[in-house]
């Protein structure tokens, strides 16, 4: 039986704009590829000109992320109020997740202003970095950073420490 590399898409709202980081997140994705099949969707954050309509831009952002989703992919959300894990435990959740026969995990970044409530809704798994702030920018590098650390956990393989 061929077992299928486990699909990851990362939908993030924004560019990266910064040379260092887009060679940083360039490096992590070339380097999962023996691990998964890793692709990031750049969507346009919508920009909030008054913050009285933060929360309607966040409904609308959300409906664009929403419509890249598949309703057997397993959704987990970059939130502030999110469940924190250590790299240990983001591996064995990955693992879980395989083991369960999850096909497809979609990782969703918002923008500098978070994400909608029907995308926060839709998430199986609700996640944070820290509870310190990062540019969004700087979510995209951490979290393939972290993927590519937890597959290296998963195979036993050396880099974790």
């Amino acid at each position: 039986m061929i077992i299928q590399k486990l699909k990851i898409k990362i939908i993030a709202l924004g560019k990266i704009k910064e040379k260092f980081l887009k060679e940083g997140v360039n490096e992590f994705l070339k380097r999962l590829t023996p691990y998964a099949s890793v692709t990031v969707l750049e969507l346009s954050p919508i920009e909030i000109k008054d913050e009285n309509l933060t929360e309607k831009i966040l409904e609308e952002e959300g409906e664009k992320i929403l419509s890249n989703i598949k309703p057997l992919d397993y959704v987990i959300t970059m939130e502030i109020e999110g469940k924190q894990l250590s790299s240990e435990n983001f591996a064995d959740k990955i693992t879980d997740l395989t083991n369960d026969g999850v096909q497809e995990i979609v990782f969703v970044i918002g923008s500098s202003c978070g994400i909608g409530k029907n995308v926060s809704k839709r998430a199986n798994f609700k996640m944070s970095m820290s509870k310190m702030t990062f540019l969004h920018q700087f979510a995209r590098l951490i979290l393939v950073e972290q993927i590519y650390r937890a597959f290296k956990i998963i195979k036993g393989e050396t880099y974790h420490k």
